[in-house]
């Protein structure tokens, strides 16, 4: 076990500076464009666009990083901006349906996946549930709290390229500080249930459910790799399942569609929890949009290969 939780902290201390190395000059370069007017030009240019979704300007920032890049580098945008909790949780869940689009999409179409398909689901759940959630949540207009960073530091007054560059170096320091916070113990946790098997376990376990969502068993670890580990990081893990289990080009679409709504539970959950958003309610929206959807197009793709088998029966027996 020690060695096991020796090479998950390593993993995380990894990753940990591979991600702190975009939040880290993200959090500052935008801290210190706060105090010049080329932020200020831009957010008043985006901002009609993000009233769609409840949004200021400002949001445009992390979630054009959080396409690009990924979800760590949208947390560094959010962590030297000011938003409403109501905000920080719209955008988590747009994030949480769309994001490391380029990285992730490369995994889909490895597995064999229609990149079409993947960027349709994932940038309509992202925009409908952003609607959604801003028509029907009246609350969450006080500001949101950054973990360690208080508003009322982000709020600080600052004059002089000196103090701002100050104010960017703190803000930015501490964003990494909680990414290490969140993802070294988070590693380890995943080493543990990777050198336990336990993934092989869950994969068992997901049989169930895979065939009540209208695929076939044998498509439970490639989902259940997804599911826990992510599409990054559960890339090799869901490329060997595909060729070693033989999984059809149905089962692996429809299975697609469910890892876009919902994957890396738990990363993808706890990694929002400094941000001060309640993050079990963006759990159960992820969840429950990505088992509607994924039965929906199961039952609809279903009926339409017994249809046209019970019509070319029909025709052969004519």
């Amino acid at each position: 076990m020690i060695g096991t939780i020796k090479r998950g902290f390593m993993v995380g201390l990894r990753v940990t500076w591979t991600f702190g190395k975009i939040i880290f000059p993200i959090t500052l370069l935008i801290s210190i464009l706060q105090h010049t007017p080329v932020l200020p030009w831009v957010i008043d240019k985006i901002a009609p666009f993000m009233s769609l979704f409840g949004l200021s300007g400002d949001a445009a920032i992390p979630l054009v990083l959080g396409n690009a890049l990924n979800i760590y580098a949208a947390i560094g945008a959010i962590l030297s901006l000011d938003f409403t909790v109501k905000e920080v949780f719209i955008i988590a869940v747009m994030l949480s349906f769309s994001h490391s689009m380029i990285l992730e999409s490369g995994v889909a179409i490895k597995t064999g996946v229609k990149l079409w398909i993947v960027l349709l689901v994932r940038i309509s759940l992202a925009i409908i549930a952003a609607i959604v959630i801003n028509l029907l949540w009246q609350g969450g207009s006080e500001q949101a709290q950054y973990g360690f960073v208080s508003a009322a530091q982000s709020n600080e007054a600052v004059s002089g390229w000196l103090q701002i560059g100050l104010a960017g170096l703190k803000s930015a320091i501490m964003g990494v500080v909680q990414l290490a916070i969140i993802v070294i113990p988070l590693m380890i946790g995943i080493q543990i249930l990777k050198d336990l098997k336990w993934v092989d376990v869950f994969s068992r376990w997901m049989a169930p459910v895979t065939r009540s969502l209208g695929m076939n068993p044998n498509t439970s670890t490639t989902l259940a790799a997804g599911l826990i580990l992510g599409l990054a990081y559960g890339a090799g893990v869901m490329i060997q399942a595909v060729k070693e289990d033989g999984v059809s080009k149905k089962d692996l679409t429809i299975a697609f569609i469910f890892l876009s709504a919902c994957h890396a539970v738990i990363e993808d959950t706890l990694i929002f929890a400094p941000l001060g958003i309640p993050v079990l309610p963006l759990l159960f929206i992820r969840l429950l949009v990505a088992i509607v959807l994924t039965a929906t197009v199961a039952l609809i793709w279903n009926k339409s290969i017994t249809a046209k088998t019970r019509s070319k029966k029909i025709t052969y027996e004519q």
